[in-house]
């Protein structure tokens, strides 16, 4: 994949000249796909005042219009779903299997958004005195910044486009560096779709901090909204806070995946194949911490390294992948050191890691046992393919244990006894637990996470309501 013509960034749907240039390469091979033009904070303003002189007439649009772009967009993700997940599988590394299946996910986005659009909140009525009547609605919350990830590079910017558009914001987007290209084809898709051009300005950039200062210190920009880790949460909350700019935040996440003695071994292997290695672990709702029953722990960790052992690892765009590469040499090193350092303080690999190609940011599946609590491996966020196993007995320590992390974003639950897993369910410190399943994303259910992985929620009816601001108005 390659471009004749370095690709121009666009500002209100105008190009505008740029001394920069960001190269997209591939992670299967480390080849440069190709070369598009780049912003620095000089274009930060221009970006948040375009959006700020589109948002009168398209707060002003008609839901029902708004509505209709978003449907379109749906159609047209829907009917280059193969295009779409390619792209995709080339910048990010992505599994073929995994691009589709996120296209699908990342269109959902935009249909239920423009389901949404038509269905404003508000009330009416008496107050109780008697002597006056409340009206309360819902404005659009003005021009929003959008910053997203590589690891989802379509699912995340729709999950906040939609949203933002359907309430009627416009928005900035900053895209990851590492993969933009899905990006702006999202915004092209969605002025194909009818959105006007001026309605979403994407920023690529790798003058990430500068370009979001300047940003969110614009007057008309009044909402973050951002996806990402934790610690660079910490530090845009800390930004936002001169301007007391309205965030949305979906931060990192520890996901313990619990597997009782009465569980389905086969079931809970299935799940766990979906919850730690889709997109090769590099995911904030992967399974991070294995919590298996003693009496579970013999039969659940051979049967999970053997299913391990029957995954290829290669090139995404390839037929047969199963686990692409992860993105870049850098998180190679950085999951490996994990292994290494918990295989220094006593686990074992439970079976003979998988081959890889010989060039290119791959990472072979590993499952550990006999991983000891002082193990990197248990506290850091993975990202990567690795799956330690860890031995329970009493549940009260499981949950302990479960809830022992700064995180609360996504556990997963697996048992024979509907009731115990609610029980479990209830205790344990996350936003989202998935029982007996090994997925927990939905458009039409609220995502988002407890204590240090985020504040608000995205997608259902709270996606809407986090681009929106109250307002209440009387009278006599």
């Amino acid at each position: 994949m390659t471009t004749a013509a370095l690709a121009p960034l666009l500002i209100g749907g105008k190009p505008v000249a740029t001394g920069h240039e960001i190269a997209v390469h591939d992670p299967a091979s480390g080849v440069e796909l190709t070369r598009i033009a780049a912003a620095d904070e000089t274009h930060a303003a221009p970006a948040a005042d375009a959006a700020a002189a589109a948002l009168p007439d398209w707060a002003a649009t008609a839901p029902r219009r708004r509505a209709e772009v978003l449907a379109e967009a749906h159609r047209l993700m829907i009917s280059r779903a193969d295009e779409l997940a390619d792209l995709i599988s080339r910048e990010s590394g992505k599994a073929a299997a995994d691009a589709r299946a996120e296209v699908g996910y990342a269109a959902e986005f935009f249909r239920w958004f423009a389901e949404e659009t038509v269905r404003p909140d508000g009330h009416f009525g008496p107050s109780p005195d008697g002597r006056s009547t409340t009206v309360v609605t819902a404005q659009p919350v003005g021009v929003a910044l959008l910053i997203t990830p590589w690891n989802f590079p379509a699912a995340m910017v729709t999950r906040k486009v939609a949203p933002a558009l359907a309430a009627g914001c416009t928005a900035v987007l900053k895209p990851a560096a590492e993969t933009p290209l899905t990006a702006l084809a999202i915004r092209d898709l969605l002025v194909e779709a009818g959105a006007p051009a001026d309605v979403l300005t994407v920023l690529p950039t790798v003058h990430a901090d500068a370009v979001t200062r300047v940003l969110l210190d614009h007057d008309a920009v009044r909402k973050l909204s951002f996806t990402g880790s934790t610690g660079v949460g910490r530090h845009l909350l800390g930004l936002a806070a001169g301007r007391v700019v309205n965030c949305s935040m979906e931060l990192g996440g520890n996901a313990p995946f619990v597997v009782c003695a009465d569980a389905d071994i086969d079931a809970a292997v299935q799940g766990a194949l979906v919850a730690k290695l889709r997109n090769a672990g590099q995911a904030c709702t992967a399974a991070n911490r294995f919590l298996v029953h003693a009496d579970a722990a013999d039969a659940f960790g051979e049967a999970f390294a053997e299913a391990v052992a029957g995954l290829r690892v290669g090139p995404g765009t390839e037929p047969g992948t199963d686990i692409g590469p992860l993105i870049d040499d850098r998180a190679v090193r950085r999951v490996s050191g994990l292994v290494t350092d918990a295989l220094d303080r006593g686990a074992r690999v439970l079976r003979e890691p998988v081959a890889v190609p010989d060039s290119g940011s791959y990472l072979a599946p590993i499952v550990l046992t006999g991983v000891t609590d002082d193990a990197a491996v248990l506290s850091e966020e993975i990202f990567g393919p690795v799956t330690p196993i860890r031995t329970w007995t009493d549940t009260d320590e499981m949950i302990a244990a479960a809830n022992d992390t700064e995180y609360g974003l996504a556990a997963y639950v697996y048992t024979g006894d509907t009731g115990r897993a609610l029980e479990i369910g209830r205790r344990l410190q996350y936003g989202m637990v998935g029982i007996n399943r090994g997925a927990v994303s939905d458009p039409a259910a609220p995502f988002g996470g407890m204590k240090q992985s985020g504040l608000g929620r995205e997608g259902a009816r709270e996606g809407i309501r986090a681009f929106q601001e109250t307002q209440f108005l009387t009278y006599a």
